[in-house]
């Protein structure tokens, strides 16, 4: 009983700290710039550790454990190198770029820097992106949605779609009454939050599964388990080929970085250009270190269940709460253990927050700003584009919801598609539009929108053909949305005003 109290009050106060946050950033938010963007105001450590928070999700500290539990080295090895690859050259090539180019485009949104970039007076491309950024970040909103939901009904048996409703409406809360600087400010805690959860889980579970001498044998002994050319399956207990395919598909995840409004915007927020460095360093170390260590918690959650300490775990939806059993199972050794074990699920909440909070902003700016003003022309007030917005979030929050009803439904795997989404969809826009002056409003509408359709079309009929057709869906809808757009904009005119203005 004192297990459960201690661990509910820790999660009330992190939960109340965070609506506090949104409380006291609500008094700063003057016009939409500081709703959406900050104000551009943004310090380079809290624009590493927002972008990095807000890009690991729910995914860091249950889908990466969750996948080396059932599979062993491989998938996650592959996945964690694109990632970290892809993390360190958006911060060192892109990164300044953006921040420059929207800020001489009086950009605040990223729907609203391609119509500016590409001279699209009609803002064709502003409704296009809008509508991409709010069709791909509801299912990623339901990904952190479900994680929530996980998490209080395993540890409290509390109803899963209960729980998921309490936590959507508590980020929604605290989102849409400090806008932008409560998402970034919270971000910094739960990023802080998500990195000793990490360390702890892994020292704690090392110990109860008798060393890592132990741990490391355990998993010895499962074929393929440790090897990155070879997957291990955990119904058979048997070793298959890792294909080139299936490593390059995870790979690939390192594209979709381009393609984030939630992570452009961080570029777009930050307050000097010249700190940039700064932020790069801490956001590629802090991606290496907290992937790394997830991974290494999917193998000591392995050792655990061969100990009969935790469960053993026989699909997805299932390995992807042994951080919660972990934590659980601390809570069980006394009242200090009991509140670290808090701490930990408060990083669990910590890594869904920090995503959700960013793409509920995202979408409301592209419906209130992209879609209502810019696209319809319909001239609002700021106070009204706010509230809009946070309608806006409301609406999403409650799609999000309905989406993630299923307890059992895949956070890794929810993820894994609205990634593909924004990266082949926006990727090579964005990659164009810094970096070839001859791009044009007419090739980034194409390459857009193929991208877009070619993720849906690539994983429901393409893949289902096996063999090089199973390949993640970002990797050939990105490359086959980068020909069209360079094709499509070699047979168009170049928008020079546009390009002399920015040089």
């Amino acid at each position: 009983m004192t297990a459960q109290v201690c661990l509910t009050v820790t999660i009330a106060v992190y939960l109340i700290m965070m609506i506090v946050v949104g409380i006291v950033f609500s008094k700063d938010n003057e016009d939409t710039s500081d709703f959406y963007l900050g104000g551009r105001k943004l310090g380079p450590f809290v624009t590493a550790m927002s972008a990095e928070a807000s890009d690991m999700s729910s995914w860091l500290l249950m889908g990466i454990p969750g996948l080396a539990y059932l599979s062993g080295l491989a998938d996650p090895f592959w996945t964690i190198l694109g990632l970290a690859l892809g993390t360190y050259i958006n911060w060192l090539f892109v990164a300044k770029k953006v921040r420059k180019q929207t800020e001489i485009l009086e950009a605040i949104t990223v729907p609203e820097y391609f119509s500016k970039r590409f001279d699209d007076k009609k803002n064709i491309l502003t409704c296009i992106s809008a509508l991409i950024i709010v069709i791909f970040f509801i299912p990623y909103t339901a990904s952190g949605f479900a994680a929530c939901g996980k998490l209080f009904n395993t540890l409290f048996g509390v109803n899963y779609f209960l729980a998921m409703i309490v936590s959507a409406i508590i980020i929604a809360l605290y989102c849409t009454m400090g806008g932008f600087k409560a998402v970034c400010t919270t971000d910094l805690i739960q990023g802080i939050c998500m990195t000793i959860a990490l360390f702890i889980v892994i020292i704690f579970g090392i110990n109860e599964a008798g060393g890592l001498t132990a741990v490391i044998n355990n998993a010895k002994d499962l074929p393929g388990f440790f090897s990155i050319t070879q997957i291990h399956n955990s119904d058979t207990n048997t070793a298959s080929p890792y294909s080139v395919i299936t490593a390059i598909s995870m790979l690939a995840w390192g594209l979709g970085y381009f393609g984030m409004p939630h992570i452009l915007i961080r570029f777009m927020a930050i307050g000097d250009v010249d700190k940039l460095k700064t932020s790069r360093r801490v956001a590629s170390i802090w991606v290496v270190i907290s992937m790394s260590v997830a991974l290494l918690i999917g193998i000591v959650g392995l050792g655990m269940s061969a100990h009969g300490i935790i469960p053993t775990f026989t699909n997805s939806g299932d390995s992807e709460r042994i951080i919660i059993h972990i934590a659980n199972l601390m809570s069980s050794y006394g009242l200090f253990p009991a509140i670290i074990a808090g701490l930990i699920l408060a990083g669990i909440l910590a890594a869904t927050m920090s995503t959700a909070d960013s793409q509920l902003l995202a979408s409301a700016s592209a419906i209130s700003s992209d879609l209502i003003q810019t696209f319809f022309g319909k001239k609002l007030s700021d106070e009204m584009s706010v509230k809009i917005a946070k309608l806006t979030v409301v609406i999403i929050s409650v799609i999000a919801i309905f989406i993630a009803r299923n307890p059992n439904s895949s956070v890794f795997s929810i993820v894994s598609f609205a990634w593909a989404g924004f990266g082949a969809s926006f990727g090579p826009v964005v990659l164009l539009a810094l970096f070839w002056k001859r791009s044009t409003k007419e090739g980034a509408l194409c390459g857009m929108i193929v991208g877009a359709i070619l993720v849906f079309v690539w994983k429901y009929i393409i893949s289902g053909l096996g063999g090089f057709f199973a390949i993640y869906e970002l990797l050939p809808a990105f490359i086959i949305a980068l020909i069209v757009n360079i094709i499509v904009s070699l047979l168009t005119k170049a928008p020079t005003d546009v390009v002399k203005k920015l040089s």
